[in-house]
């Protein structure tokens, strides 16, 4: 298992998706493109000389970073890297934006409970996205209920969705807002867990071929887990699964 700043090779997961994970449970991605690398997420503070190191160990500089949500285990390099990679560009969901300079306000409609673990960043990005656009190879596939923007990332070449905190496998394959007792504890750090429910079988329905998540190991021909994980999520939040 690759630690950032371990010294260990970022694990490939396939030709073009690269895992690294830090304190054994927290993940983020290099996605490769012909014009060098993406990041996905960029872990707790401390992790950008461990993502720069295994950027090296590719050999392709990191181009952009893309995030999937602003949790404090996902946003917590970004403004080091951003400072120590001029010219890197930086997106982020357009609803997710807000969160990233702790605008805890909610728009209409939106309901769900207290927001939780939103450290806020410095760096703004320049690019926002919405669902179905576009970065490089990588689809933005709007999820929210984790958090009210949440982003998920369907590589289009082969299939495999890097689903943030949507889904976890650390023990097994559930969906967010799902209580389970165990670290990342996706109930607790689950904004609205009706949609998470709904977000979960969003993504099963673009059929990735692999699902790569925050915190756990990446599933190969992941639907029918998937299947039983959204299950679970609706009969907890007490909705009929359609």
């Amino acid at each position: 298992m690759p630690h950032l700043g371990s010294g260990v090779e970022p694990r490939q997961e396939t030709k073009n998706l690269f895992r690294l994970t830090r304190f054994g449970m927290i993940n983020c991605f290099l996605v490769r493109e012909d014009d060098g690398l993406t990041l996905i997420d960029t872990s707790f503070a401390g992790s950008a000389p461990g993502i720069r190191k295994a950027a090296r160990t590719l050999g392709a500089p990191i181009r952009r970073i893309v995030l999937t949500h602003a949790h404090i285990d996902h946003v917590g390099s970004a403004d080091d890297l951003v400072r120590e990679l001029p010219g890197i560009d930086f997106f982020v969901g357009q609803r997710e934006s807000r969160l990233l300079t702790r605008d805890f306000s909610l728009d209409a409609g939106e309901t769900g409970k207290k927001l939780l673990g939103f450290p806020g960043v410095k760096s703004r990005p320049a690019f926002l996205l919405n669902d179905g656009d576009r970065v490089g190879s990588l689809q933005a596939v709007f999820s929210p209920g984790h958090t009210p923007g949440h982003m998920a990332y369907l590589d289009v070449r082969d299939g495999s969705l890097i689903a943030g905190d949507a889904f976890t496998t650390q023990m097994g394959l559930i969906a967010a807002g799902v209580f389970k007792f165990y670290f990342p504890f996706p109930l607790l750090f689950s904004w609205n867990r009706e949609c998470a429910a709904e977000s979960a079988k969003k993504l099963r329905n673009v059929k990735p071929a692999r699902l790569a998540v925050g915190h756990g190991e990446t599933i190969e021909s992941p639907l029918a887990a998937m299947d039983q994980a959204i299950e679970l999520a609706f009969q907890q939040c007490g909705k009929m699964l359609n």
